[in-house]
């Protein structure tokens, strides 16, 4: 038998090797099992394909973070999104596996073609993965991004406003309808960039010649402007000129077009005197047949500019206002009336504006000689300022046609 000192004294020296040990490990995580194996990783990416006529496949690829000695597998299926099967794709689900001593497979997706190649927003749907067996996932969802952004097709609303194509007294000399597929460059140089300070504006958009922000369909031309970072700034657009190709002098100028509005756009359509190369701006003389301004969405200007005898810069212009609704919701025509000394400016057959050479200044009136055109769509500037969250992109001007009569 122990003696009962003695036994208190064993009981206590336990109780502290025990509390010692408690104490030592409390902060720390157990070792593994020197046996135990860390099962691989399984990782997923986001991945984009362009809609074609056609259908086609789109892979999500499944990747392993290192390869194991036992077939692992997982559940999958698709899940709509903006693209809604079987619309825009075959949805489906089952079981993946990737074989022992592999580290990828693939989930392959059927995406409908679309023949029209209708211009839309993207649209994405899912790849959801669960279960994983002898792996675990370090990406559970992905998302396969149809990109429709960039279709050639987009119909619109033709209603509006519509001019004759003959006149008495006149004869149609030039038109361009935009009737074909792609836009006539014998006709247009589209601009690159952004100018010398945005065009001499402080505008923020970059002019391109890409299908993306210029493009041909259903009878229209259509200029859009998209809120994307390129060439240094953060919105894309075009601007588009005959100089060069196609001068006018004198004659009706009409042009349909349909605007876009919104705080922040400005589309124009106007022309420019052919020696601006000789006697620079405003010298050769300006003429604004339409300019919006997208806060004001009813509105319109029409402006002739000028070099003034004394100063750098003269202009005489006037604002359309419509009765209802706003430039964006139907086609309207926009006008040009230029004689010999004298310019009239009208929406829809109602005249607004009157400048002759006699307000201008005959030494200094520039407005008897060759012009050419330029339509183009700007994003901020001085006179419109900078869009904010409520301007929508992208934004799109529609232009049926442009007629010079003499």
């Amino acid at each position: 038998m122990i003696p009962q000192k003695i036994f208190s004294s064993i009981s206590t020296a336990i109780l502290c090797l025990i509390l010692i040990s408690c104490s030592k490990n409390s902060d720390t995580t157990p070792a593994p099992n020197p046996g135990q194996t860390v099962l691989p990783e399984v990782s997923v990416l986001n991945v984009s394909q362009p809609i074609t006529a056609n259908s086609t496949t789109l892979q999500f690829y499944i990747n392993l973070n290192k390869s194991s000695n036992l077939a692992v597998s997982m559940d999958y299926s698709l899940v709509d999104g903006t693209a809604v099967s079987p619309k825009d794709y075959i949805s489906a689900s089952g079981t993946l596996t990737i074989p022992a001593g592999k580290v990828q497979a693939t989930v392959d997706v059927q995406v409908n073609g679309d023949a029209t190649n209708l211009r839309r927003p993207n649209v994405q749907f899912a790849l959801q993965l669960s279960k994983p067996v002898q792996c675990t996932l370090s990406t559970t969802t992905a998302y396969a991004m149809i990109l429709t952004e960039d279709g050639t097709y987009l119909p619109t609303d033709n209603s509006g406003y519509a001019t004759p194509t003959t006149y008495p007294g006149y004869t149609l000399v030039w038109s361009d309808e935009f009737s074909g597929s792609t836009l006539d460059l014998n006709t247009w140089t589209q601009e690159i960039g952004n100018g010398s300070g945005g065009w001499g504006n402080n505008e923020l958009e970059y002019y391109t010649n890409s299908t993306k922000n210029c493009f041909l369909s259903n009878g229209n031309l259509i200029i859009e402007a998209r809120k994307e970072a390129i060439g240094g700034f953060n919105y894309s657009s075009t601007r588009m000129k005959t100089q060069n190709k196609k001068t006018f002098k004198f004659g009706r100028i009409d042009i349909r077009a349909k605007l876009p509005v919104g705080k922040g756009i400005w589309p124009a359509l106007w022309m420019l005197g052919s020696n601006i190369t000789s006697v620079g701006w405003p010298a050769c003389g300006e003429m604004d047949i339409m300019e919006l301004i997208g806060t004001y969405p009813g509105r319109v200007s029409a402006t002739m500019h000028w070099k003034p005898a004394a100063g750098a810069h003269a202009q005489s212009g006037k604002d359309y206002n419509l009765m209802s609704g706003d430039f964006s919701q139907q086609f309207h025509v926009f006008s040009m009336v230029w004689m010999q000394d004298l310019i009239k400016c009208y929406v829809d057959d109602n005249l607004y504006l009157t400048v002759t050479s006699t307000d201008v200044g005959v030494a200094n009136y520039p407005f008897n000689a060759d012009q050419f055109f330029i339509f183009n769509v700007a994003v901020g500037g001085n006179w419109p300022g900078p869009p904010d969250a409520t301007t929508p992109f992208p934004q799109r001007m529609f232009v049926d046609y442009v007629r010079v009569f003499q």
